[in-house]
């Protein structure tokens, strides 16, 4: 499957974020390799209500960046599972000769992502770390040295406010998790690091902040609403083009170890039209 295109990995691409994301670098020329637990679509169903299902699966993905007259490659990946972690990119590098671009979005969304802390064990803090920060990590590791050996390449963290901001309300009333917080605050501490270590390596990092963003899981759960009125809300395809913009031009340098608040750079940049 090799190709003369540059290749992008992206986690977390069934649906939401990491969809458009996929959809906006096909557009801009590159192979993706997609990652998910959600092979098909439909398959996936509310953690806590399996009566409610999930839209969105790799299969439509991967349909939607073939449209785009580039390759797909979907992969299964839990951010849980450390050997799906590490078969993703030998996969990716197996099938496409190279990583050009990865973009860290998946996330744990298991118990104790929206809790307050005296609610808060230490199981769930653990799984916190291990799904949302440890997993992308040790991504990294895998693949930051077959794209230094290949001359380089750009790396994307998604982390979010939560990171650095503090809520005005509680959990309910448009607040967060703590341990949630926690996990993106040290995500973002990767970048500026990346940075000071790889740059004359060829490595680019940065940590992208989508703001608020309704995704399909928020909306069938009932937890968008909460957010509703307090934060503006920006679009998954918005998020997309910022992603694409950050890793294609050459703009983009002056952004490199920094926290990209992408909503603001496509109003900055018309990258909606």
């Amino acid at each position: 499957m090799t190709t003369s295109r540059p290749t992008a990995l992206v986690t977390g691409a069934s649906r939401g974020l990491g969809k458009a994301i996929a959809i906006a670098l096909a557009d801009a020329g590159y192979d993706i390799a997609i990652t998910a637990r959600t092979m098909i679509d439909g398959e996936r169903r509310l953690e806590d209500d399996d009566s409610v299902v999930v839209p969105g699966g790799l299969d439509t993905t991967a349909l939607a960046v073939e449209e785009r007259g580039v390759s797909a490659l979907p992969l299964y990946m839990d951010v849980m599972d450390p050997g799906t972690v590490i078969a993703a990119v030998s996969d990716t590098l197996s099938a496409f000769g190279g990583i050009d671009v990865v973009v860290n979005n998946a996330v744990y969304q298991g118990p104790g992502a929206m809790v307050e802390f005296l609610d808060l064990d230490d199981d769930q803090l653990e799984k916190l770390f291990e799904g949302n920060l440890f997993a992308q990590l040790r991504l990294l590791h895998k693949a930051i040295p077959a794209m230094v050996d290949a001359g380089g390449g750009t790396i994307i963290n998604m982390i979010s406010a939560t990171a650095y901001a503090t809520p005005k309300n509680r959990i309910g009333s448009g607040g967060w998790g703590m341990g949630y917080a926690m996990t993106k605050a040290a995500l973002a501490r990767v970048a500026p690091l990346l940075e000071v270590e790889l740059a004359d390596r060829g490595i680019r990092a940065f940590s992208i902040d989508p703001g608020h963003v309704p995704t399909e899981r928020q909306i069938v759960a009932g937890r968008a609403k909460q957010y509703e009125g307090k934060f503006a809300a920006g679009t998954p395809a918005a998020i997309g083009a910022a992603v694409a913009w950050v890793c294609t031009d050459p703009a983009a340098e002056q952004y490199r170890g920094a926290v990209v608040h992408a909503q603001k750079l496509v109003k900055e940049h018309g990258l909606m039209g």
